[in-house]
């Protein structure tokens, strides 16, 4: 079990706009080993220090649900691997529903056993493709992707799920953040800076 207290995880997580309850602690507590568990199994992340994970991957992904806002909805992780961003939102946004797309076997059975052991409600794991998914009527609010090569596919994908209204929300380097907000078909805002990140940003665009 990682030793992280409370007042740890409550000042790492303060500069990302972050009030941290002590069920969010002890959420991210057991998220943290269920992480490292798995990772020694399966590659889920490079990041393996319990401070470090907290800063860079939940501080950025929860950075996004005070900052877009993502609050309410329904929200398509595409590439979901360990998990980020979409868990640590639908953590703290319980009005949110969410969809994680991961089409590796293995990094599918890791998102469900963390939905089960964090007792998510409205979070289904799609093992497969996001051009598999059948949305019926419900379009999407939100389309997120941190750890996905963004590309004309999945833009167009992302173009057909949104609603009218719905953003897509990527984490990217600055420069690959200033290369996709050329694409035309969409409005792109100006990059939002992720705290203690030199060159990481937000990209947020909506369908024109």
């Amino acid at each position: 079990m990682n030793q992280l207290s409370n007042h740890t995880i409550q000042a790492t997580l303060a500069p990302y706009g972050v009030t941290a309850s002590e069920l969010l602690c002890d959420q991210i507590r057991a998220y943290i080993d269920l992480l490292l568990r798995w990772n020694q199994k399966i590659s889920l992340t490079t990041v393996t220090d319990s401070t470090e994970i907290l800063r860079f991957h939940f501080g950025e992904s929860l950075f996004a649900a005070g900052t877009v806002p993502i609050r309410h909805g329904r929200l398509a992780d595409v590439g979901s691997g360990a998990g980020f961003p979409a868990v640590p939102i639908r953590m703290v946004s319980e009005d949110l529903s969410a969809i994680l797309v991961e089409s590796n076997q293995k990094k599918a059975t890791f998102l469900a056993e963390v939905v089960r052991e964090l007792d998510l409600k409205n979070v289904e794991v799609h093992r497969g493709r996001m051009e598999d998914i059948r949305l019926m009527d419900e379009n999407i609010d939100f389309v997120t992707a941190r750890a996905l090569g963004i590309d004309d596919d999945f833009l167009a994908w992302s173009r057909s799920a949104l609603h009218s209204d719905g953003s897509v929300v990527l984490w990217l380097g600055s420069a690959d953040a200033g290369s996709i907000s050329q694409n035309a078909g969409w409005k792109w805002s100006d990059p939002i800076r992720i705290p203690q990140s030199d060159r990481r940003v937000i990209l947020l665009g909506s369908k024109i």
